[in-house]
């Protein structure tokens, strides 16, 4: 057999781009003992795998150079030489941008079995997955959403964006979202239940932009979740309460290299505002009980999700890039089977 595999052969200067990356085609690895063999159907995409492409200072290491690219999978083990696996138990992990890996059965973390008899496969990559629990982590632990609060959150019908504003629903608060494109908003409101979403395409400078927020906003925001940066936070930042907490879980915006100036940063102490970075990995404690709450909804279909699927390990790049500028709608995917 033979495994398809995508690598990152060069780092961008500015926009990634498909030259960055190589398809290449290698045998399926024999199982020695311990280990599995997973068969992937789907492949995450995310944001920030375009951070990774660099080789730069921060969370965590870059992407290495022809090697596989990083990536969410799930999939089937199709070989098992380890008592806790059995073939065609359903899993999650993450195998990278290609058609099959092999796991260390006995690598803690690594590879875990999920439940598709309630949840879809693809929704563990999902609502149920990183995009759900770094939602979930944000909202709940840093912006702690009160009954009738407003809670705002910009790139609102992506993956993480989507759960956040329902989550903050479910706590009574009103929920803004902010995305772009007409499509988008109306299904934040309408599919979603946000109480309100502002396309901010149709506001080309610093103030329609905010005065679009402000009559969204009339009671100001209590609690924010940024995920895009630039012109979007600092419209936000001028419709913050005092004491108003911000998880900044992304900056899109600068994914291509160009710094991302605050317009008015006084206004972080001017409110007393807390702003917090995270990233959901390096709060494992808290995965059990947000995916035990997440999958719970989705299983109800209280929790609803959208979905982006490329087929072919082939379009992995070129759906990658599209991600970045945002022609994606929901989780962007790759089905590999």
């Amino acid at each position: 057999m033979i495994n398809k595999q995508i690598l990152l052969v060069s780092r961008p200067k500015g926009e990634a781009a498909t030259a960055n990356f190589r398809l290449v085609e290698a045998p399926v690895p024999d199982v020695p003992d311990g280990h599995v063999l997973v068969r992937h159907h789907y492949l995450s995409l995310d944001p920030y795998m375009r951070g990774r492409m660099n080789d730069a200072k921060s969370y965590a290491p870059p992407q290495p150079l022809d090697a596989v690219m990083i990536g969410g999978t799930v999939g089937e083990v199709v070989t098992s030489k380890h008592p806790n696996f059995t073939a065609g138990d359903a899993v999650a992990g993450m195998g990278g941008w290609q058609e099959f890996s092999l796991v260390d059965g006995n690598a803690k973390g690594v590879l875990r079995k999920v439940d598709t008899s309630r949840i879809p496969l693809s929704a563990y990559l999902g609502a149920v997955g990183m995009p759900g629990v770094t939602a979930w982590y944000g909202l709940m632990k840093i912006c702690q959403p009160k009954a009738d609060q407003t809670i705002a959150v910009s790139a609102a019908s992506g993956a993480v964006g989507s759960a956040v504003g329902q989550l903050a629903k479910a706590q009574g608060c009103r929920a803004v979202g902010i995305a772009g494109g007409h499509e988008k908003c109306a299904y934040v409101v309408n599919d979603l239940g946000f109480d309100a979403c502002i396309d901010y395409k149709m506001h080309k400078d610093a103030k329609a932009l905010y005065l679009a927020l402000k009559e969204a906003t009339p009671n100001g925001v209590d609690g924010h979740f940024e995920n895009v940066g630039g012109a979007v936070l600092d419209a936000v930042l001028a419709r913050m309460n005092a004491f108003g907490r911000i998880a900044l879980c992304g900056m899109i915006s600068g994914y291509d290299g160009t710094p991302i100036p605050l317009s008015q940063p006084q206004l972080i102490l001017q409110s007393r505002l807390m702003l917090q970075g995270f990233i959901v990995s390096e709060h494992m404690e808290v995965w059990p009980q947000a995916m035990a709450e997440l999958g719970g909804l989705v299983a109800a279909g209280t929790l609803k999700y959208r979905e982006s699927v490329a087929q072919g390990i082939e379009s992995a790049p070129e759906a990658f890039l599209g991600l970045l500028k945002g022609k994606n709608f929901g989780k962007q995917l790759v089905k590999l089977i």
